[in-house]
């Protein structure tokens, strides 16, 4: 004969659940609801937007806080133009100060003006052809000029490159607490006017030099420049 089940063996029921009464819910079910997304921090935008406002500030009243400079000490030529050269070889045997040329025309003419044309001696002028552009101009020399214990320049270049090279120089040289006076060197016809693309766009690449210490040139001739050409931008 077959025993009964003990208590242990007979299956378990689930529990039903109480049924409810009251109107069905309209929200979602809980298993369906979707995490919203975090709420933006506000406030940082904000805050870069007050720095810039702070640094521009502080740019403006610099000639309060700003020390004094020196008397000029020597003269910086930026090249692209044989009469820039000229007029600081003029300026050079004047007031005898010390002529630096960056990016200028080849040595052979260069020692035929600055030498034999307005009898200056070699260890007046110092050529230097490392840079490539205006913002190299500064970048390539500028801790040199610092280790020099430079403080004060004479900048010569053309009138129409003028507005440029004073705003990438003070950023650059400023940097290193070297003060710029430009000296203007008229170019007549030959005057060519410069687009502020191109003047902010030298100034943006001078701050981030400053910043980082590299130049972004490169970088964007290398992974821009080609993207752009591909897209028609160029």
């Amino acid at each position: 004969m077959l025993s009964r089940p003990g208590p242990q063996s007979r299956p378990r029921r689930r529990p039903r659940r109480p049924e409810s009464t009251g109107p069905a819910p309209t929200g979602p079910s809980p298993r369906v609801r979707r995490a919203l997304p975090a709420p933006r921090r506000p406030g940082r935008g904000r805050g870069v937007l007050v720095g810039l406002v702070g640094l521009g500030l502080l740019w403006l009243s610099r000639g309060v806080w700003w020390p004094t400079p020196p008397p000029p000490q020597m003269i910086l030529v930026l090249g692209g133009d044989a009469d820039r050269e000229a007029a600081a070889a003029r300026l050079a045997r004047v007031d005898g100060l010390p002529v630096v040329v960056t990016g200028g025309t080849n040595p052979e003419y260069a020692h035929w003006l600055f030498q034999q044309k307005e009898g200056l001696p070699s260890r007046q002028v110092q050529l230097d052809y490392r840079a490539r552009d205006t913002v190299s101009n500064f970048t390539s020399l500028v801790d040199d000029l610092r280790k020099a214990r430079i403080r004060h320049a004479l900048l010569v270049t053309s009138t129409d490159h003028m507005q440029r090279a004073l705003l990438v120089g003070r950023i650059v040289a400023g940097s290193r607490g070297i003060h710029l006076t430009p000296v203007p060197v008229p170019c007549g016809d030959l005057c060519v006017v410069e687009g502020r693309r191109r003047l902010w766009g030298d100034g943006a690449r001078a701050v981030l030099w400053v910043i980082s210490g590299q130049d972004i040139r490169p970088w964007v001739e290398e992974r821009v420049a080609p993207w752009l050409e591909k897209a028609g931008f160029r």
